[in-house]
């Protein structure tokens, strides 16, 4: 299984990412960034993969001071794997 995750160092971004995905019809959830990603203290979004295109076009369209990156995460068993993709 894979998702990936759109991580920001601010909660008011990550929620305006989410709202907006939301309001357009995409299943999404906003989750603490696993440390395993390497950033401290971050929130993200959790999407399905497939609307990897969308979410980018989204971040492109609005000034996200707080965006750190997108994250593909691979799910293993016991252990993920992050993959930063942008």
């Amino acid at each position: 299984m894979t998702y990936c995750l759109a991580a920001f160092r601010s909660r008011n971004e990550t929620l305006y990412l989410a709202n907006m995905l939301g309001n357009n019809g995409f299943r999404v959830t906003i989750i603490n960034t696993p440390k395993e990603a390497g950033i401290p203290c971050g929130i993200s979004v959790k999407f399905d993969e497939r609307i990897l295109s969308i979410v980018r076009s989204y971040i492109m369209t609005k000034p996200f001071r707080a965006f750190v990156g997108i994250f593909k995460v691979v799910v293993n068993g016991e252990r993920n794997t992050y993959q930063k993709i942008s």
